[in-house]
């Protein structure tokens, strides 16, 4: 265990550092790192809990993903998420099982749409870092995101009944169809409530970093387990919590608060996506050898597997749009459509990751084909993490999609609003008897000039010489100097043993944040 934990953290710290000097997302280089390493002499056996994958690294991720996303985002792609997330998660499952059985016939019907579920999950992680990078349009990000937030929770329904079908040999499709009802309306009513109920012990106990960091990471959990308990989606109650926390997320604890809070959930979250990917790529030995079909057999299963998810997801992104616009030919949603070079791009973001993994090794022993199962999991996986992640650049670049300027537009709109909010309420403030004049007139002029900064970057021509992002920038030079002379001279106090190491990270910790605020 000691040298498993030891290479596991080396290993993620190498190959994240080989994906951004290889400039590729750091999920391709940690799956095919980990395939490499675990096929090295003398690398132990790494079994991954299935159990333990599920209730350790799903909830947090989840909570993480749901606090900051953006409701209004989801409300106004509803439609598309809402079809792919739940749509295209059963069209895909329909089309892997049918795909699969047709070529290995011994494979029960039911073993086959388990295995659907298990590769119908997408992870955008690789996907949506890509976008960001290359600057794609921010609605196109939402939908990607959006999708992978509710359609864990589809697959695992409907893998849930394929395994009680198999398992039990009987299948009743009405049945099926109120428990999927049943689990999905259960587990976002549990959220919410759980949500609400967090939103105010986190209001009581935030103002202790620490409790207030803890329970947020018991968050995750307190909607996920109660959920499961009740027989309801875990995946759904832990995504609806997410959702309510994030929303009145500004209401909990003081600045310094959040600002270790989001520190402590940016290393988390990064960890263990690292980890879990890493962990993908080294079961990969484990799985060969429990193989009895030949290498090419398996290989070509594989290729059959990939291909018809991934084929799913890009019949389904160029059909039901002319459908939906067929069906409904209102102005509003005429002026909400897309091109198709977007829902190319779209289409190909398909990536598959640890959650299918994790539902292939949940399999029960004993169930039909769970070896075979299991390689074809990680046979998509591999091969839309590794396809698709290497050429999703190439693609966006080949159809021209770019970012629409619709973020940065928000952003600045916001920006100017705050700016010109200062400085009406600094002039208020100048009728106060406990305010000093020449305070405010200087913190009202240091807002003019944020005002006539943000106006430039907004396209408004500056009168005469006066340049406001050049002395801005400027400024920030100074400043800049100006900090790191400072922490120079508090390193050398500190090296003297004038002052505590303590006293030294509590200045460097101002200094730094007053360097941040710079780029404002």
């Amino acid at each position: 265990m000691e040298i498993i934990l030891f290479g596991l953290l080396a290993a993620v710290a190498a190959l994240s550092g080989l994906a951004r000097w290889l400039g590729v997302p750091y999920p391709i280089a940690l799956v095919v790192g980990g395939a490499a390493l675990g096929f090295l002499p003398g690398t132990p056996d790494v079994e991954l809990d299935p159990d333990l994958v599920l209730l350790l690294f799903l909830p947090p991720l989840l909570l993480n993903a749901a606090y900051f996303s953006s409701l209004r985002d989801l409300r106004a792609n509803l439609r598309p998420i809402v079809l792919s997330a739940v749509g295209l998660v059963l069209a895909t499952m329909c089309l892997v099982a049918l795909a699969v059985h047709a070529v290995v016939p011994e494979l029960p019907w039911a073993a086959a749409f388990a295995l659907g579920a298990i590769v119908a999950p997408t992870d955008p992680l690789a996907a949506s870092t890509i976008a960001r990078q290359l600057g794609v349009p921010r609605r196109l990000v939402a939908v990607v995101e959006g999708e992978s937030l509710i359609n864990d929770g589809t697959a695992l329904v409907a893998y849930r009944t394929a395994v009680a079908a198999a398992v039990g040999g009987t299948f009743d499709l009405m049945d099926a169809s109120v428990d999927f009802v049943v689990d999905v309306a259960g587990g976002i009513a549990v959220g919410v409530v759980v949500g609400w109920i967090l939103l105010r012990l986190m209001k009581l106990v935030f103002a202790d970093v620490l409790i207030g960091v803890t329970l947020s990471l018991w968050a995750g959990y307190a909607a996920y387990l109660p959920a499961e308990a009740a027989g309801v989606s875990g995946v759904l109650a832990t995504v609806a919590a997410g959702l309510v926390i994030g929303r009145r997320g500004h209401e909990i604890g003081s600045s310094a608060n959040r600002l270790s809070s989001y520190a402590f959930w940016e290393v988390l979250v990064f960890l263990l996506n690292a980890v879990l990917f890493v962990l993908v790529g080294l079961q990969l030995p484990g799985i060969l050898e429990d193989q009895e079909r030949s290498a090419g057999t398996l290989l070509a299963l594989g290729a059959l597997a990939s291909a018809a998810v991934i084929g799913a997801r890009l019949l389904w992104i160029n059909t039901t749009p002319y459908v939906i616009r067929a069906l409904d030919r209102r102005e509003s949603q005429r002026a909400r459509r897309v091109g198709w070079r977007q829902r190319q791009v779209s289409a190909w973001s398909g990536m598959r990751g640890s959650v299918s993994l994790a539902a292939a090794l949940a399999l029960p022993l004993g169930f039909p084909e769970r070896d075979l199962l299991i390689f074809l999991a990680f046979s998509v996986i591999f091969a839309t993490l590794v396809l698709q992640g290497l050429t999703l650049p190439w693609v966006i670049r080949r159809l021209d999609v770019h970012d629409d300027g619709r973020g940065a537009k928000e952003e600045l709109k916001a920006r100017k609003a705050a700016a010109s909010a200062a400085v009406v309420r600094l002039r208020e403030l100048g009728d106060e008897e406990w305010t000093r004049d020449d305070t405010v007139e200087r913190m009202i002029g240091l807002y003019e000039f944020r005002g006539r900064r943000l106006a430039q970057r907004a396209g408004r021509p500056m009168d005469g010489d006066d340049n406001p992002e050049e002395r801005s920038v400027a400024y920030q030079r100074v400043v800049r100097e100006v900090i790191e002379a400072q922490r120079r001279e508090v390193i050398r106090l500190r090296d003297e043993g004038t002052i505590s190491d303590d006293v030294m990270h509590a200045l460097e910790r101002e200094l730094d944040l007053e360097d941040t605020r710079l780029e404002i």
